[in-house]
């Protein structure tokens, strides 16, 4: 059985499953991923990993040089020396990872995940979750396989090798074929860089160009920072091969997924609160979709000012600083004489671990990372614009440290519903009887006077629909809100409980 998570009152968040970045036949290959690796940071911050593709003329054959370890990008790579020295070759994929599956402190879990078989090197990076996991790795395991690892991502490496198919490609598009769930590829080999998506397109995975070399990543800010141009997204149920031709030129080759689905289920959370609000996510600007969730909220619930008094609107920094300028705009556009104020400063230093408090000092682990600007809150209506809410440990420390600043009233505003279900598609969440939500019987009342506030309103799902582009149409996931599964998923009473 797998051991259990400690709990993080600071991380009181859905957590994504990682990044990925892929580049192909590229001189600076490992640096360019690094710094790929790097914008995608927020994705991840348990682990990180280069694996390079080198050929070495002296030996006549191809070899996969590889880093990686737990802590931050710039914790596993300290100089670029590692870069130079160690991870030499024109094609790279790299990973930084937050654990859904495994153990997060099993540092065999940490990818790219590499291995040699008969048609030679091979290695891998995924973000996402497979649904499938667990009977695919019993039956591997009834046929004599042994595990390095215990996250899902082995599992693709072995189907992979146990194929029977004669071309390694055609190896590849079979193990793909025989997984479901949430996965966006990137897989290196001697001589291709692949990327696959789910034919639900869960993840999201873009391609580019760089200086006439494809680049692969999770979003395109890991574009922005290598001047990249995006290209497009990879498809959902999509597989492109990116490899040489007989002129020596880069080209690419797109496969199929053989899985149909009548539509996508794009993760919806990826606009919520996952992505960088500077990326372009499912082909869609995740800024403007921000701060249309922020306007959608005032619409639906506005906090009206007291005479000759200005509502005072606050973030809960990063993530919900966008969808609280939505707010604030919609509301002086109903005529609500609203502010926009930094009422919460963030300490963006604050590592991984540090001091842990006695039992019943909690809250300083809150202030820890926030601390409060007491003049611009002292005798304020306050509206505190969040952008989802799963425990309720950290909303309800804040919110004791915000009435230490003594505002007039608290009003706290979710820019998406209650969270309801667990997910198995690369989010994680814990399981669902520790959800606010669930805890308080989807009661606001019960909500509201558990954190504190005066008020408490989460956007509706039909709202939060109606902001995100083609929200009907083009497919997206909900099932955390209520909605439905979209990928069929394994009895598992605990998703986090995934080791044997």
């Amino acid at each position: 059985m797998a051991p259990k998570r400690k709990s993080n009152l600071l991380k009181d968040k859905p957590r994504t499953a990682c990044g990925i970045f892929g580049v192909f036949d590229n001189p600076n290959a490992s640096v360019l991923t690094y710094y790929g690796l790097h914008s995608l940071q927020h994705r991840g911050q348990e682990a990180a990993g280069i694996v390079s593709c080198e050929f070495k003329e002296a030996k006549n054959r191809f070899h996969f040089n590889v880093v990686k370890g737990m802590g931050l990008v710039t914790d596993v790579f300290r100089d670029y020396s590692i870069l130079k020295d160690q991870l030499n070759g024109n094609s790279a994929i790299g990973h930084t990872r937050y654990s859904t599956t495994g153990s997060a402190n099993n540092e065999k879990n940490i990818q790219p995940l590499i291995v040699n078989y008969r048609n030679g090197n091979l290695a891998v990076a995924h973000n996402g979750n497979l649904t499938n996991f667990r009977t695919i790795r019993k039956e591997l395991q009834d046929e004599g396989t042994i595990f390095q690892t215990t996250s899902d991502t082995e599992l693709l490496l072995h189907l992979i090798a146990r194929s029977k198919q004669k071309s390694q490609i055609h190896q590849i598009i079979e193990a793909i074929d025989k997984v479901d769930g949430a996965f966006s590829f990137v897989i290196l080999t001697d001589t291709m860089l692949i990327a696959a998506r789910d034919v639900y397109g869960f993840r999201p995975l873009v391609l580019g160009k760089k200086d006439g070399s494809y680049v692969v990543a999770s979003e395109t800010c890991a574009f922005d920072i290598i001047d990249a141009v995006y290209i497009r997204d990879v498809e959902p149920g999509e597989i492109l091969v990116i490899d040489k031709n007989s002129e020596g030129k880069q080209q690419i080759i797109s496969h199929r997924i053989s899985k149909k689905v009548d539509k996508p289920h794009h993760c919806i959370f990826e606009y919520i609160y996952f992505s960088r609000p500077d990326s372009f996510v499912f082909g869609e600007s995740v800024d403007k979709i921000r701060r249309k969730l922020g306007k959608s909220l005032a619409q639906e619930s506005p906090v009206i000012p007291d005479k000759d008094e200005k509502t005072i609107v606050i973030s809960v920094p990063d993530s919900s600083n966008t969808a609280a300028l939505g707010y604030v705009t919609e509301s002086i556009k109903q005529g609500i004489n609203t502010k926009l104020e930094l009422g919460l400063i963030r300490n963006h230093y604050v590592g991984r671990t540090f001091i842990q408090p006695e039992q019943g000092q909690r809250e300083m682990k809150v202030k820890t990372k926030f601390n409060t600007v007491k003049g611009v809150l002292k005798g304020k209506k306050l509206v505190v614009v969040d952008d989802s809410i799963v425990r309720g440990t950290t909303s309800k420390m804040l919110v004791k440290l915000l009435r230490e600043a003594e505002p007039k009233e608290i009003h706290l505003r979710i820019s998406s519903p209650p969270i309801v279900n667990s997910c198995y598609y690369g989010m994680d969440f814990p399981n669902r009887e520790e959800l606010i939500a669930v805890k308080c019987d989807e009661d606001l009342e019960k909500i509201r006077q558990y954190l504190g506030v005066d008020s408490i309103h989460y956007l509706s799902p039909k709202k939060m629909l109606a902001s995100v582009p083609n929200g009907e149409k083009k497919g997206y996931c909900t099932a955390c809100f209520g909605g439905k599964y979209p990928a069929p998923i394994e009895n598992v009473t605990d998703k986090n409980d995934l080791e044997t």
